[in-house]
């Protein structure tokens, strides 16, 4: 539950972790001056720690129901308190790719394309509308059908575009490949997990 009086639970840990994020995110962009290389530089950081804290929160039910211990139960009840550190990691993202339009508009043109608007944009839109339904009030309002729709769709979206992003700058900087080991390990939980569920049983007759 958010409301758990404890700083590694709920909204008193993402509120930890977001300020985190945001002093961290100052201080490397402080290292530059505040000039384009270090705004380059927070928005190499903030697509780190989303793919980090997205791993956490889109592994946590699998990993909970596969391996129940400490570890993972916590993680399972803090899913919501991840993704939303996720969606916090990444506005924090989004105004430094504002920034860095802002500032630099020649480089900004010569690094996005048709493509980064068109897709981002959606993952963008799949990250508001997560975030705004993980809270039990607008859950409840969507109903439970409708909400695991959306949020398993906006999950293996973000996943496939998390892969891709990463995956495409590979060829230039082999070790990103490394960032490739965790999204393969999330999406291989979730179909393991989804296997080894027992399968629903049929109604029975009247």
């Amino acid at each position: 539950m958010w409301t758990r009086q404890n700083w590694f639970e709920g909204w008193r840990l993402f509120a930890v972790l977001t300020l985190i994020l945001i002093g961290l995110s100052f201080w490397i962009a402080g290292m530059r001056q505040f000039e384009v290389e270090g705004v380059r530089m927070v928005i190499r950081f903030t697509a780190r720690t989303s793919l980090l804290f997205f791993c956490f929160a889109f592994s946590a039910a699998s990993l909970a129901y596969l391996r129940p211990n400490a570890w993972t139960r916590w993680q399972r009840r803090n899913r919501r308190t991840l993704g939303a550190t996720f969606a916090a990691s990444h506005t924090i993202h989004a105004v430094a790719i504002i920034w860095f339009a802002a500032i630099d508009p020649a480089g900004f043109a010569g690094a996005t394309s048709a493509a980064s608007y068109i897709f981002g944009g959606i993952g963008y839109g799949f990250i508001i509308a997560l975030t705004a339904t993980s809270f039990d009030p607008t859950a409840a309002m969507l109903g439970p059908r409708a909400w695991r729709v959306l949020h398993l769709t906006g999950g293996y979206y973000l996943l496939l575009q998390f892969t891709v992003s990463f995956g495409k700058r590979i060829p230039e900087m082999p070790l990103y490949a490394l960032f490739l080991i965790p999204l393969a390990a999330v999406f291989a939980l979730r179909m393991v997990s989804m296997a080894s569920r027992p399968a629903p049983r049929p109604a029975q007759a009247a």
